[in-house]
Protein backbone atom coordinates (compact mmCIF):
# COMPACT_ATOMS: atom_id res chain seq x y z
CA UNK A 1 0.00 0.00 0.00
CA UNK A 2 2.62 2.71 0.97
CA UNK A 3 4.67 1.60 -2.30
CA UNK A 4 1.71 2.26 -4.49
CA UNK A 5 1.38 5.54 -2.87
CA UNK A 6 4.89 6.86 -3.49
CA UNK A 7 4.15 5.98 -7.21
CA UNK A 8 1.10 8.04 -7.30
CA UNK A 9 2.61 11.03 -5.38
CA UNK A 10 5.81 10.74 -7.81
CA UNK A 11 3.38 9.97 -10.92
CA UNK A 12 1.56 13.45 -9.91
CA UNK A 13 4.56 15.45 -9.57
CA UNK A 14 5.92 14.85 -12.76
CA UNK A 15 2.41 16.03 -14.01
CA UNK A 16 2.45 19.20 -11.89
CA UNK A 17 6.08 20.11 -13.12
CA UNK A 18 5.04 19.45 -16.68
CA UNK A 19 2.13 21.97 -16.05
CA UNK A 20 3.98 24.61 -14.70
CA UNK A 21 6.50 24.42 -17.59
CA UNK A 22 3.87 24.41 -20.51
CA UNK A 23 2.52 27.85 -18.45
CA UNK A 24 5.80 29.50 -17.98
CA UNK A 25 6.56 28.77 -22.23
CA UNK A 26 2.91 30.28 -22.80
CA UNK A 27 3.95 33.62 -20.74
CA UNK A 28 2.04 33.25 -17.71
CA UNK A 29 3.80 33.97 -14.56
CA UNK A 30 2.66 32.89 -10.84
CA UNK A 31 4.31 35.63 -9.68
CA UNK A 32 1.25 37.77 -8.79
CA UNK A 33 -0.68 40.07 -10.51
CA UNK A 34 -1.39 43.79 -11.04
CA UNK A 35 -4.07 45.79 -12.60
CA UNK A 36 -4.74 47.28 -16.27
CA UNK A 37 -7.15 50.49 -16.29
CA UNK A 38 -8.06 53.27 -18.70
CA UNK A 39 -10.87 54.34 -20.58
CA UNK A 40 -11.15 53.26 -24.33
CA UNK A 41 -12.78 56.17 -26.91
CA UNK A 42 -13.81 55.12 -29.75
CA UNK A 43 -15.32 57.78 -32.56
CA UNK A 44 -16.36 59.98 -34.50
CA UNK A 45 -19.82 58.12 -34.38
CA UNK A 46 -21.48 60.51 -36.23
CA UNK A 47 -20.64 62.49 -39.46
CA UNK A 48 -21.31 65.68 -37.78
CA UNK A 49 -20.04 66.10 -34.05
CA UNK A 50 -22.12 68.19 -31.82
CA UNK A 51 -21.44 70.07 -28.42
CA UNK A 52 -23.10 69.27 -26.55
CA UNK A 53 -22.35 65.19 -27.71
CA UNK A 54 -25.53 63.93 -29.77
CA UNK A 55 -27.06 61.15 -27.04
CA UNK A 56 -27.01 59.17 -30.43
CA UNK A 57 -23.66 59.73 -31.37
CA UNK A 58 -22.42 58.08 -28.15
CA UNK A 59 -20.82 54.95 -28.01
CA UNK A 60 -23.31 52.00 -26.66
CA UNK A 61 -22.52 48.48 -25.35
CA UNK A 62 -23.05 47.58 -29.01
CA UNK A 63 -20.13 49.62 -29.62
CA UNK A 64 -17.59 48.52 -27.95
CA UNK A 65 -18.39 44.85 -28.75
CA UNK A 66 -17.68 45.66 -32.55
CA UNK A 67 -14.10 46.95 -31.45
CA UNK A 68 -13.24 44.02 -28.96
CA UNK A 69 -9.78 44.37 -27.50
CA UNK A 70 -7.49 42.09 -25.94
CA UNK A 71 -4.67 41.06 -24.17
CA UNK A 72 -2.46 38.68 -25.59
CA UNK A 73 0.65 37.24 -24.49
CA UNK A 74 4.06 38.70 -26.69
CA UNK A 75 4.01 35.94 -28.99
CA UNK A 76 0.02 36.18 -29.56
CA UNK A 77 -0.14 32.54 -29.05
CA UNK A 78 -2.45 33.01 -25.76
CA UNK A 79 -5.54 35.37 -24.89
CA UNK A 80 -4.93 36.55 -21.69
CA UNK A 81 -8.15 38.68 -21.29
CA UNK A 82 -10.46 40.48 -23.37
CA UNK A 83 -11.53 44.13 -22.03
CA UNK A 84 -14.90 44.75 -21.06
CA UNK A 85 -15.53 48.53 -20.83
CA UNK A 86 -18.12 50.09 -19.21
CA UNK A 87 -20.50 52.82 -20.75
CA UNK A 88 -18.32 55.62 -20.29
CA UNK A 89 -15.58 53.64 -21.84
CA UNK A 90 -13.68 52.95 -18.61
CA UNK A 91 -12.03 49.31 -18.15
CA UNK A 92 -9.76 47.22 -15.78
CA UNK A 93 -8.74 44.07 -15.58
CA UNK A 94 -6.30 41.74 -13.50
CA UNK A 95 -3.91 40.15 -14.86
CA UNK A 96 -1.01 38.15 -13.94
CA UNK A 97 2.44 40.21 -13.67
CA UNK A 98 4.36 40.01 -17.22
CA UNK A 99 4.91 41.99 -20.72
CA UNK A 100 1.76 41.41 -22.80
CA UNK A 101 0.53 43.18 -25.96
CA UNK A 102 -2.90 45.11 -25.69
CA UNK A 103 -4.61 43.98 -29.61
CA UNK A 104 -7.85 45.66 -31.17
CA UNK A 105 -8.74 42.54 -32.19
CA UNK A 106 -11.24 43.20 -36.04
CA UNK A 107 -9.50 45.13 -38.31
CA UNK A 108 -11.74 45.95 -40.73
CA UNK A 109 -11.63 48.38 -44.10
CA UNK A 110 -12.64 52.09 -43.29
CA UNK A 111 -11.49 52.57 -39.60
CA UNK A 112 -9.07 55.61 -39.01
CA UNK A 113 -7.01 53.46 -36.71
CA UNK A 114 -5.93 53.26 -33.24
CA UNK A 115 -3.00 53.49 -30.76
CA UNK A 116 -2.66 49.56 -30.51
CA UNK A 117 -1.07 47.37 -30.72
CA UNK A 118 1.02 48.49 -28.05
CA UNK A 119 3.32 46.05 -25.65
CA UNK A 120 2.52 46.37 -21.46
CA UNK A 121 4.21 45.57 -17.99
CA UNK A 122 1.86 44.42 -15.20
CA UNK A 123 4.02 44.95 -12.39
CA UNK A 124 2.65 42.77 -9.27
CA UNK A 125 0.57 44.95 -6.99
CA UNK A 126 0.62 47.39 -9.42
CA UNK A 127 -2.02 49.79 -11.54
CA UNK A 128 -0.72 49.80 -14.94
CA UNK A 129 -3.07 52.64 -16.78
CA UNK A 130 -3.33 52.40 -20.63
CA UNK A 131 -6.30 54.73 -22.27
CA UNK A 132 -7.07 53.45 -25.61
CA UNK A 133 -7.92 55.46 -28.54
CA UNK A 134 -10.25 53.90 -31.53
CA UNK A 135 -10.84 56.20 -34.62
CA UNK A 136 -14.00 54.98 -36.97
CA UNK A 137 -12.85 56.50 -39.92
CA UNK A 138 -16.39 58.43 -39.81
CA UNK A 139 -15.84 61.76 -41.18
Amino acid sequence: MMKDRRKYTGLFLILLLLLVSSCEKSGLDFGGTGTLMGTISIGPLCPVESNPPDPACQPTAGTYKSYPVSVWSMDMKTKIAVLAPALDGSYHAILPSGNWLVVLEKQAVGFGGSNLPVSIKINDGSDTVLDISIDTGIR
